[in-house]
């Protein structure tokens, strides 16, 4: 089990969260929630001792796994070797041995090989490769990368690496931080039936409502300055908190229409014979006073994509035999397809498989090599890369305010503002320079210039990447309530189900165009 005690971080005058004292008990799953900044990286990292809370402390079990973000500080090593440096008892102890043999074999150095061959039988090292093989497996790992180098893999395999060490070893606990950001599909499904049977405590953090109704058994909510355990999973925790938070409101409003009435009384009796009577009163509207309820964090941008100045035509796009290859290998090759007016199309597939790639070239941001892409009549589109950076320099000296006013020519002040107050950038939030604003506050910054733009196309790039699961569900529904044409590529299960009428999968062999939701897509994948 994890105990904190009396935890509370402040960071300059702003409370993070005040005397947090919880038990995190074995063989409970709790997602760790909150909006953006409310906390929840901070508490994860004075879990792990990488930062001093203000006051309190933390108990730990003996073994801990947690998943690390420097991958940078492992480009040189071997992936199953990255792997097994999660248990660093382990991996110090087979560093030294491999050590120790390099050398003239004397008696000394002799007593210490069969002190270390003693540690790696304690610590299962003699089965710790083939562990640590299964687990790259299942994050989809080829076995022939195993003993290549970091750095030789993309970006996105490196953090699966990364998730494996955290893994490794059966640790008795695990502190997860967004563990499906750069994973696909297949592996998180993957990710969740591991973690389903895991047995010891685990803490995760993830903006994949999906993910967190199949894997939680309790939420951990941070919000009015303390964290708060709800029992059930996410979709559990918003009626409760919901339904708690309407009842303490719903208690104040009867205290106050009493304690008027009482008032009322004491008014017109209070200098009169009924003195008892009238003391009696005011020692009721003391009792009575209304508890003073805590403001919450939880803050939901306002998104709606408002109806197209014009329709575009019915056909969209007309995609004929389009073939795209980089480094001479291929990545989408003589693929047709067509979008209709108001469709709704979910994108999915592995990561590689080519999902950015084809709504770049819809997008017009890159070239095919071979084929022909016709845009349809009045096509207005609007592009949420996956690169930020793509569409917001972030060496610019422009301010939030400025970067949405350029959108759009002739657009009034006060529209600016009240894109950006949905989009909660209140204040001087408005005047941060882009270069200083959040992955969460660029990604919402990018999405008020769609709104303020009035396209009737749509194209998306994990739009759900950065943004809090307020956020996630705020799009979800924009895009459901939109009248024009999406295409959506996203591993977030919850935003496609909610917000896509069409699949195209990019699958194994093949790119499909399925004519119905993300459920009835597995349901039929699963009848083959």
């Amino acid at each position: 089990m994890i105990t904190l005690n009396s935890v509370s971080k402040r960071i300059g005058s702003r409370v993070l969260f005040d005397g947090i004292t919880v038990t995190f008990g074995s063989g409970n799953r709790y997602g760790l929630t909150g909006p953006n900044g409310a906390g929840k990286s901070t508490l994860l990292k004075i879990i792990m001792g990488l930062e001093e809370p203000t006051s309190g402390s933390v108990n730990l079990p003996r073994t801990v796994g947690y998943l690390k973000q420097n991958i940078e500080d492992y480009k040189d090593q071997r992936l199953i070797d990255v792997v097994l440096m999660g248990n660093p008892r382990l991996w110090n102890t087979l560093v030294e041995r491999d050590s120790l043999y390099e050398q003239e074999m004397t008696d000394e150095i002799g007593i210490r090989l069969g002190e270390l061959e003693e540690i790696i039988a304690d610590e299962d090292g003699y089965s710790a490769e083939s562990d640590a093989e299964v687990l790259l497996s299942g994050m989809g790992l080829d076995a022939s990368l195993h003993t290549e180098k970091m750095h030789t893999i993309p970006t996105d395999r490196q953090f699966r690496v990364m998730l494996c060490q955290a893994l490794f070893g059966n640790p008795e606990a695990l502190i997860l931080d967004e563990p499906t950001n750069h994973l696909d599909l297949e592996s998180i499904g993957w990710l969740e039936d591991f973690l389903l049977q895991y047995n010891g405590v685990l803490i995760v953090v993830s903006h994949d409502r999906h993910f967190l109704n199949a894997v939680t058994t309790h939420i951990a909510d941070i919000d009015y300055e303390t964290l708060i355990i709800y029992p059930g999973n996410y979709d559990s925790m918003l009626v409760a908190k919901t339904a708690v938070r309407e009842r303490a409101e719903d208690e104040n409003k009867s205290k106050e229409k009493k304690i008027a009435q009482l008032r009322e009384f004491v008014s017109r009796f209070g200098a009169g014979t009924r003195a008892s009577q009238v003391q009696s009163r005011v020692r009721e509207i003391e009792r009575l006073q209304p508890q003073e309820l805590k403001k919450s964090n939880i803050q939901r941008p306002y998104i709606r994509f408002y109806p197209p100045e014009k329709p575009s035509g019915q056909i969209v796009f007309k995609v004929d035999h389009v073939c795209k290859s980089y480094d001479e290998k291929s990545v989408i090759e003589n693929f047709s397809f067509e979008v209709n007016r108001g469709d709704k199309i979910g994108i999915i597939g592995n990561n590689g498989r080519g999902k950015t790639t084809l709504l770049k070239l819809l997008a017009q941001a890159i070239k095919q090599e071979a084929g022909k892409i016709d845009l349809g009549h009045q096509v207005q589109l609007g592009y949420f890369p996956q690169n930020h950076a793509e569409v917001v320099d972030k060496k610019s000296p422009m301010t939030a305010f400025e970067w949405l006013k350029s959108k759009k020519e002739g657009v009034y002040d006060q529209d600016i503002r009240s894109i950006l107050g949905k989009m909660l950038f209140g204040g001087d939030d408005a005047f941060k320079t882009v270069g200083h604003l959040s992955g969460g506050e660029t990604a919402r910054l990018i999405i008020g210039g769609l709104m303020l733009c009035n396209y009737n196309v749509l194209l998306l790039d994990e739009p759900n990447n950065h943004l809090d699961l307020e956020a996630v569900s705020a799009l979800a529904w924009a895009l459901q309530d939109f009248k024009g044409t999406v295409l959506v590529a996203s591993h977030d299960r919850d935003l496609i189900s909610k917000s896509c009428n069409k699949i195209l999968a990019f699958e194994e062999k093949q790119i499909k165009l399925f004519d119905g939701t993300l459920d009835e897509y597995f349901a039929a994948t699963k009848k083959k």
